[in-house]
Protein backbone atom coordinates (compact mmCIF):
# COMPACT_ATOMS: atom_id res chain seq x y z
CA UNK A 1 0.00 0.00 0.00
CA UNK A 2 2.86 2.43 0.85
CA UNK A 3 4.69 1.85 -2.64
CA UNK A 4 1.27 2.51 -4.06
CA UNK A 5 1.05 5.94 -2.40
CA UNK A 6 4.45 6.88 -3.14
CA UNK A 7 3.92 6.05 -6.69
CA UNK A 8 1.32 8.26 -7.06
CA UNK A 9 2.72 10.70 -4.91
CA UNK A 10 5.99 10.80 -7.67
CA UNK A 11 3.55 10.51 -10.25
CA UNK A 12 1.48 13.86 -9.12
CA UNK A 13 4.83 15.54 -9.06
CA UNK A 14 5.82 14.69 -12.34
CA UNK A 15 2.37 15.71 -13.81
CA UNK A 16 2.72 19.01 -12.11
CA UNK A 17 6.17 19.65 -13.27
CA UNK A 18 5.10 18.21 -16.84
CA UNK A 19 6.00 20.97 -20.03
CA UNK A 20 3.06 18.64 -21.97
CA UNK A 21 0.52 20.34 -19.05
CA UNK A 22 0.44 23.92 -19.75
CA UNK A 23 -1.21 26.52 -17.18
CA UNK A 24 -0.28 29.99 -18.64
CA UNK A 25 -0.14 31.48 -22.10
CA UNK A 26 3.79 31.10 -22.43
CA UNK A 27 3.55 27.33 -21.35
CA UNK A 28 1.06 26.86 -23.85
CA UNK A 29 2.97 28.55 -26.90
CA UNK A 30 6.25 26.36 -25.66
CA UNK A 31 3.69 23.11 -25.71
CA UNK A 32 3.03 23.59 -29.20
CA UNK A 33 6.20 24.70 -30.52
CA UNK A 34 7.44 20.99 -29.16
CA UNK A 35 4.83 19.01 -30.63
CA UNK A 36 5.29 20.70 -33.18
CA UNK A 37 8.91 19.52 -33.61
CA UNK A 38 8.27 16.40 -31.72
CA UNK A 39 5.66 15.67 -35.25
CA UNK A 40 8.25 16.77 -37.07
CA UNK A 41 11.15 15.09 -35.91
CA UNK A 42 9.37 11.98 -35.44
CA UNK A 43 8.26 12.30 -39.64
CA UNK A 44 11.96 12.10 -40.09
CA UNK A 45 12.53 9.47 -38.04
CA UNK A 46 10.36 7.45 -39.79
CA UNK A 47 11.27 8.37 -42.86
CA UNK A 48 15.02 7.51 -42.50
CA UNK A 49 13.72 4.19 -40.40
CA UNK A 50 11.58 3.07 -43.08
CA UNK A 51 14.34 3.61 -45.87
CA UNK A 52 16.53 1.75 -44.24
CA UNK A 53 14.74 -0.97 -43.34
CA UNK A 54 13.22 -1.38 -46.78
CA UNK A 55 17.21 -1.28 -47.90
CA UNK A 56 18.03 -4.08 -45.83
CA UNK A 57 15.65 -6.06 -47.13
CA UNK A 58 15.28 -5.24 -50.31
CA UNK A 59 19.16 -5.80 -51.10
CA UNK A 60 19.99 -8.52 -48.30
CA UNK A 61 22.33 -11.17 -49.39
CA UNK A 62 20.42 -14.30 -50.94
CA UNK A 63 21.01 -17.47 -51.25
CA UNK A 64 21.98 -17.96 -54.58
CA UNK A 65 24.57 -15.50 -53.79
CA UNK A 66 26.15 -17.48 -51.01
CA UNK A 67 26.63 -20.06 -53.52
CA UNK A 68 28.19 -18.02 -56.14
CA UNK A 69 30.97 -16.45 -53.89
CA UNK A 70 29.94 -12.86 -55.01
CA UNK A 71 26.77 -10.72 -54.23
CA UNK A 72 25.11 -8.99 -57.59
CA UNK A 73 25.39 -5.37 -56.54
CA UNK A 74 22.30 -3.22 -57.17
CA UNK A 75 22.36 -0.71 -60.05
CA UNK A 76 24.47 2.51 -59.35
CA UNK A 77 23.31 6.15 -59.46
CA UNK A 78 25.78 8.84 -60.08
CA UNK A 79 24.70 12.51 -60.09
CA UNK A 80 21.31 12.60 -60.04
CA UNK A 81 19.80 16.54 -60.20
CA UNK A 82 16.31 15.27 -58.71
CA UNK A 83 17.80 13.33 -55.58
CA UNK A 84 20.17 16.21 -55.08
CA UNK A 85 17.10 19.25 -55.08
CA UNK A 86 15.33 16.73 -52.74
CA UNK A 87 17.80 16.11 -49.88
CA UNK A 88 18.93 19.80 -50.14
CA UNK A 89 15.30 21.32 -50.24
CA UNK A 90 13.57 19.27 -48.40
CA UNK A 91 16.09 19.84 -44.58
CA UNK A 92 15.72 23.52 -45.86
CA UNK A 93 12.20 23.77 -45.88
CA UNK A 94 12.13 21.99 -42.59
CA UNK A 95 14.75 24.59 -40.67
CA UNK A 96 12.67 27.35 -42.31
CA UNK A 97 9.69 26.41 -40.93
CA UNK A 98 11.26 25.67 -37.49
CA UNK A 99 13.10 28.73 -37.50
CA UNK A 100 9.44 30.65 -38.58
CA UNK A 101 7.87 28.52 -35.68
CA UNK A 102 10.50 29.29 -32.90
CA UNK A 103 10.62 33.05 -33.72
CA UNK A 104 6.72 33.08 -33.46
CA UNK A 105 6.70 31.43 -29.97
CA UNK A 106 10.05 33.64 -28.80
CA UNK A 107 7.80 36.79 -29.41
CA UNK A 108 4.96 35.76 -27.49
CA UNK A 109 6.80 34.23 -24.47
CA UNK A 110 8.71 37.87 -24.04
CA UNK A 111 7.65 40.83 -22.73
CA UNK A 112 7.28 42.69 -25.63
CA UNK A 113 6.32 46.31 -25.42
CA UNK A 114 7.32 46.16 -21.70
CA UNK A 115 4.68 45.89 -19.15
CA UNK A 116 3.36 49.17 -17.49
CA UNK A 117 1.91 49.46 -14.28
CA UNK A 118 -1.97 48.66 -13.37
CA UNK A 119 -4.55 46.75 -15.19
CA UNK A 120 -4.27 44.12 -12.31
CA UNK A 121 -0.79 43.82 -13.40
CA UNK A 122 1.62 42.21 -10.24
CA UNK A 123 4.97 43.02 -10.30
CA UNK A 124 7.49 40.93 -8.63
CA UNK A 125 11.43 41.41 -8.06
CA UNK A 126 13.02 37.77 -8.24
CA UNK A 127 16.62 37.09 -6.88
CA UNK A 128 18.05 34.04 -7.18
CA UNK A 129 20.62 32.74 -4.19
CA UNK A 130 22.82 29.82 -3.36
CA UNK A 131 20.23 27.81 -2.65
CA UNK A 132 17.35 29.79 -1.92
CA UNK A 133 14.83 32.35 -3.69
CA UNK A 134 14.16 36.00 -2.64
CA UNK A 135 10.77 37.44 -3.34
CA UNK A 136 9.95 41.36 -3.29
CA UNK A 137 6.63 42.25 -4.30
CA UNK A 138 7.40 45.61 -6.12
CA UNK A 139 3.67 46.72 -7.60
CA UNK A 140 0.35 45.07 -7.22
CA UNK A 141 -2.65 46.52 -9.78
CA UNK A 142 -0.68 50.11 -9.81
CA UNK A 143 -0.26 50.25 -6.13
CA UNK A 144 3.47 49.89 -4.38
CA UNK A 145 3.92 47.18 -1.87
CA UNK A 146 7.48 46.99 -1.09
CA UNK A 147 6.48 42.92 0.79
CA UNK A 148 9.73 40.44 0.78
CA UNK A 149 9.34 37.05 1.20
CA UNK A 150 11.11 33.66 0.13
CA UNK A 151 11.13 30.39 -1.34
CA UNK A 152 7.02 30.48 -1.96
CA UNK A 153 5.86 32.78 -4.65
CA UNK A 154 2.18 33.30 -4.45
CA UNK A 155 -0.23 35.11 -7.79
CA UNK A 156 -3.64 35.59 -7.93
CA UNK A 157 -5.37 33.49 -10.24
CA UNK A 158 -6.43 35.30 -13.88
CA UNK A 159 -10.02 35.14 -14.62
CA UNK A 160 -11.46 35.73 -18.02
CA UNK A 161 -12.78 38.99 -17.12
CA UNK A 162 -9.94 40.36 -15.43
CA UNK A 163 -6.17 39.17 -16.84
CA UNK A 164 -3.57 39.03 -13.81
CA UNK A 165 -0.58 38.72 -15.57
CA UNK A 166 2.28 38.65 -13.07
CA UNK A 167 5.53 40.04 -14.76
CA UNK A 168 8.93 38.85 -12.80
CA UNK A 169 12.41 40.65 -12.94
CA UNK A 170 15.21 38.15 -12.28
CA UNK A 171 18.44 39.02 -10.94
CA UNK A 172 21.30 37.14 -9.22
CA UNK A 173 22.90 37.75 -5.96
CA UNK A 174 25.83 35.40 -6.54
CA UNK A 175 26.39 32.81 -9.56
CA UNK A 176 24.54 31.88 -12.89
CA UNK A 177 20.68 30.84 -11.71
CA UNK A 178 17.28 29.79 -14.24
CA UNK A 179 14.20 30.25 -13.13
CA UNK A 180 11.48 27.81 -14.62
CA UNK A 181 8.10 26.43 -13.39
CA UNK A 182 7.40 24.02 -16.41
CA UNK A 183 3.50 24.42 -16.21
CA UNK A 184 3.74 28.34 -16.00
CA UNK A 185 7.04 29.36 -18.28
CA UNK A 186 10.08 28.66 -20.07
CA UNK A 187 13.15 28.66 -18.69
CA UNK A 188 15.16 32.24 -18.22
CA UNK A 189 18.66 33.11 -16.91
CA UNK A 190 19.48 34.73 -13.82
CA UNK A 191 23.03 36.26 -14.66
CA UNK A 192 24.72 38.54 -12.39
CA UNK A 193 25.22 41.88 -13.03
CA UNK A 194 22.38 41.78 -15.31
CA UNK A 195 18.68 41.89 -15.44
CA UNK A 196 16.52 39.87 -16.94
CA UNK A 197 12.76 39.51 -17.51
CA UNK A 198 9.57 36.96 -17.60
CA UNK A 199 6.01 36.96 -17.59
CA UNK A 200 2.86 34.01 -17.28
CA UNK A 201 -0.56 34.27 -15.94
CA UNK A 202 -2.60 30.85 -14.56
CA UNK A 203 -6.56 30.23 -14.73
CA UNK A 204 -6.03 27.19 -12.75
CA UNK A 205 -5.61 27.90 -8.76
CA UNK A 206 -3.24 25.40 -7.03
CA UNK A 207 0.59 24.91 -6.44
CA UNK A 208 3.40 24.19 -9.51
CA UNK A 209 6.73 22.91 -8.70
CA UNK A 210 9.94 24.42 -10.32
CA UNK A 211 14.17 24.28 -10.08
CA UNK A 212 16.56 26.17 -10.57
CA UNK A 213 17.74 24.97 -14.14
CA UNK A 214 21.68 25.98 -14.21
CA UNK A 215 23.82 24.54 -12.27
CA UNK A 216 24.85 27.16 -9.51
CA UNK A 217 26.83 24.90 -6.69
CA UNK A 218 26.38 21.87 -4.20
CA UNK A 219 22.56 22.19 -3.61
CA UNK A 220 21.47 23.37 -7.13
CA UNK A 221 19.50 20.29 -7.31
CA UNK A 222 17.61 21.00 -3.98
CA UNK A 223 17.01 24.99 -4.97
CA UNK A 224 13.09 24.43 -5.69
CA UNK A 225 10.48 26.18 -6.70
CA UNK A 226 7.01 26.81 -5.40
CA UNK A 227 4.53 29.04 -7.33
CA UNK A 228 1.00 29.09 -5.49
CA UNK A 229 -2.14 30.40 -7.57
CA UNK A 230 -4.42 31.53 -4.92
CA UNK A 231 -7.98 32.98 -5.49
CA UNK A 232 -8.19 36.79 -5.74
CA UNK A 233 -9.36 36.99 -1.91
CA UNK A 234 -6.97 34.46 -0.66
CA UNK A 235 -4.61 36.54 -2.45
CA UNK A 236 -5.23 39.41 -1.06
CA UNK A 237 -6.02 38.17 2.33
CA UNK A 238 -2.09 36.14 2.16
CA UNK A 239 -0.68 40.12 0.60
CA UNK A 240 -2.29 42.38 3.45
CA UNK A 241 -0.68 39.43 6.07
CA UNK A 242 2.97 39.24 4.32
CA UNK A 243 3.10 43.66 4.22
CA UNK A 244 2.39 43.55 7.93
CA UNK A 245 5.31 43.65 10.69
CA UNK A 246 6.53 40.44 12.57
CA UNK A 247 3.73 39.61 15.65
CA UNK A 248 4.83 39.97 19.06
CA UNK A 249 4.50 36.98 21.12
CA UNK A 250 1.28 36.39 23.18
CA UNK A 251 1.20 37.91 26.72
CA UNK A 252 1.63 35.31 29.07
CA UNK A 253 4.04 33.43 26.54
CA UNK A 254 7.35 33.67 28.29
CA UNK A 255 9.02 30.88 25.93
CA UNK A 256 8.50 33.05 22.91
CA UNK A 257 9.16 36.29 24.59
CA UNK A 258 12.84 34.69 25.54
CA UNK A 259 12.91 33.47 22.01
CA UNK A 260 13.17 36.59 20.84
CA UNK A 261 15.29 37.88 23.25
CA UNK A 262 17.92 35.11 22.08
CA UNK A 263 17.43 35.18 18.44
CA UNK A 264 18.07 38.97 18.76
CA UNK A 265 21.00 38.08 20.34
CA UNK A 266 22.33 35.78 18.68
CA UNK A 267 24.62 36.41 14.79
CA UNK A 268 21.37 35.74 13.04
CA UNK A 269 20.07 39.38 12.77
CA UNK A 270 23.29 39.43 10.47
CA UNK A 271 21.58 37.73 8.06
CA UNK A 272 18.54 37.22 8.29
CA UNK A 273 15.54 40.19 8.46
CA UNK A 274 12.03 40.20 10.80
CA UNK A 275 10.43 43.32 10.12
CA UNK A 276 9.91 45.42 13.33
CA UNK A 277 12.98 43.99 15.17
CA UNK A 278 16.64 45.11 15.37
CA UNK A 279 17.13 42.14 12.71
CA UNK A 280 17.64 43.56 9.61
CA UNK A 281 19.85 41.04 7.66
CA UNK A 282 19.29 40.99 3.58
CA UNK A 283 21.82 37.93 3.40
CA UNK A 284 19.19 35.23 4.18
CA UNK A 285 15.61 34.71 3.67
CA UNK A 286 13.26 36.90 5.42
CA UNK A 287 11.13 35.55 8.80
CA UNK A 288 8.84 37.85 9.62
CA UNK A 289 6.23 35.58 8.40
CA UNK A 290 7.87 31.97 8.45
CA UNK A 291 4.86 30.05 9.53
CA UNK A 292 3.18 31.30 6.66
CA UNK A 293 5.26 28.75 4.17
CA UNK A 294 4.55 25.39 3.69
CA UNK A 295 8.10 24.54 3.48
CA UNK A 296 11.74 24.99 4.70
CA UNK A 297 15.53 25.43 3.18
CA UNK A 298 13.68 25.82 -0.34
CA UNK A 299 11.38 23.33 -0.71
CA UNK A 300 13.70 20.46 1.62
CA UNK A 301 11.27 19.88 4.42
CA UNK A 302 7.59 20.34 5.38
CA UNK A 303 7.41 23.17 7.44
CA UNK A 304 5.12 21.65 9.98
CA UNK A 305 3.05 23.67 12.86
CA UNK A 306 4.75 21.69 15.75
CA UNK A 307 7.76 23.16 14.77
CA UNK A 308 9.66 20.00 14.40
CA UNK A 309 11.05 20.24 11.07
CA UNK A 310 12.17 24.16 12.06
CA UNK A 311 13.52 22.49 15.25
CA UNK A 312 16.16 20.23 13.16
CA UNK A 313 17.05 23.00 10.77
CA UNK A 314 18.41 25.57 13.18
CA UNK A 315 19.87 22.59 15.18
CA UNK A 316 22.01 21.05 12.29
CA UNK A 317 21.43 22.62 8.93
CA UNK A 318 24.21 20.47 7.48
CA UNK A 319 22.36 17.63 8.17
CA UNK A 320 19.51 18.90 6.36
CA UNK A 321 20.84 20.67 3.31
CA UNK A 322 24.54 19.70 3.08
CA UNK A 323 26.86 22.46 1.78
CA UNK A 324 24.17 25.39 2.73
CA UNK A 325 26.25 28.79 3.93
CA UNK A 326 23.47 28.52 7.02
CA UNK A 327 25.74 27.62 9.87
CA UNK A 328 24.92 25.57 12.84
CA UNK A 329 25.53 27.31 16.16
CA UNK A 330 25.79 24.35 18.66
CA UNK A 331 22.18 25.62 20.54
CA UNK A 332 21.51 24.00 23.60
CA UNK A 333 17.93 22.16 23.95
CA UNK A 334 16.66 24.62 26.20
CA UNK A 335 18.23 27.58 23.40
CA UNK A 336 16.48 25.52 20.71
CA UNK A 337 13.02 25.54 22.46
CA UNK A 338 13.52 29.10 23.29
CA UNK A 339 13.88 29.86 19.91
CA UNK A 340 11.24 27.59 17.83
CA UNK A 341 9.29 28.89 20.21
CA UNK A 342 9.63 32.63 19.30
CA UNK A 343 9.85 31.65 15.08
CA UNK A 344 6.38 29.07 15.68
CA UNK A 345 4.84 32.54 16.05
CA UNK A 346 5.96 34.33 13.04
CA UNK A 347 2.63 33.86 11.17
Amino acid sequence: MGGVLLFAAADSAVQNASIFSPASPPAQSIHNLSILILAITGFIFFVVESVLFYSIYRFRRKESDRRSDHSTEPPQVYGSAPIEIAWTAAPLLIVVVIVLVSARTLWEVNIDPPPKPGNHALFVTVVGRQWWWEYTYDQFDGKPLGVVTANELHIPVSEARTPQPVYLTLKSADVYHSFWVPRLAGKTALVPGHTNSMWFQSAQQGLFVGQCAEYCGTQHANMLQRVVVDSPLDFQRWLDNEGKPAADPAIGDSAARDGRSMFLSLSCVNCHRIRGTAAQGNYAPDLTHLMSRQTLASGMIANDRAGVNLRRWIADPQAVKPGCLMPSFSLTNPQLDLIVAYLRGLN
